[in-house]
């Protein structure tokens, strides 16, 4: 996964919306998640994510997190997901 993040925020609504989804994404909680584009990726939060700075493309300055799951089925392999690109959390235990 890219450090450069395919959409960076920057409005207020937007940061807490954000903000919102990493509350609901606990360590060692496990989840899936659906993406804005309609892909679904499941797995353990190995961190809770935290909102950081980034700069596009561009070089334009704004706000994401990225989230490490670790696939349940293959634990070594993780997912990385842009927070600012999920739609939806479902929460399935913890680890």
């Amino acid at each position: 996964m890219s450090r450069i993040p395919p959409r960076i925020f920057t409005s207020r609504e937007d940061l807490d919306a954000i903000e919102q989804r990493i509350v609901l994404l606990d360590d060692e909680a496990r989840v899936r998640v659906t993406l804005d584009d309609g892909s679904v990726v499941e797995g353990t939060v190995s961190a809770r994510p935290t909102l950081e700075v980034f700069r596009n493309g561009d070089g334009d300055e704004g706000h994401n997190a990225r989230l490490r799951l670790d696939d349940a089925a293959q634990p070594a392999t993780p997912h990385y997901v842009w927070v600012g690109d999920v739609r939806d959390i479902e929460r399935l235990g913890t680890a």
